[in-house]
């Protein structure tokens, strides 16, 4: 089933989601009038999801900027920390690893899966599953703690 299409001519209301309505003129949707509580809650509301959110790319699972009550759920300032210098280097986790990085910047190539990679960075928390094969490709000195369980 085909949705209804819109013209930018035809007024659009918004004011159950936002409190905001569209212009019907065309050349006025930079007039777009939406009330200040309206836009602050939206612009947090987003904020925060975005930075809580976590996705999940060629098996490793990443949760950008978690919050602190996560990580202090987690125990993550108590698990053991591991560091390394710029390198590259083969992978294997024997276990499933959980670690949250404090510094670097790496890119994992997961094996299978040609020149597709994941980047992580400073302020993630990755999950990396049991039996992954992968190459670490460490461009900026890592320093993370990690678990493995």
């Amino acid at each position: 089933m085909a949705s209804p299409m819109i013209t930018n001519r035809t007024p659009i209301s918004c004011s159950l989601l936002f409190g905001a309505s569209f212009p019907s003129s065309s050349s006025s949707l930079s007039s777009l009038q939406i009330p200040a509580r309206a836009r602050n809650r939206r612009a947090s509301g987003f904020r925060i999801r975005a930075e809580t959110m976590a996705t999940e790319k060629l098996g490793i699972k990443i949760e950008r900027n978690p919050p602190e009550s996560k990580l202090a759920e987690l125990g993550v300032r108590q698990w053991p920390k591991w560091g390394c210098a710029p390198s590259k280097f083969p992978w294997t986790y024997t276990a499933k690893e959980t670690c949250y990085l404090l510094e670097g910047k790496v890119k994992v190539y997961p094996d299978g899966h040609g020149d597709e990679f994941v980047e992580i960075g400073p302020g993630d928390l990755v999950e990396f599953p049991k039996g992954m094969k992968c190459t670490w490709d460490v461009s900026v000195a890592v320093d993370k703690h990690y678990n493995f369980d």
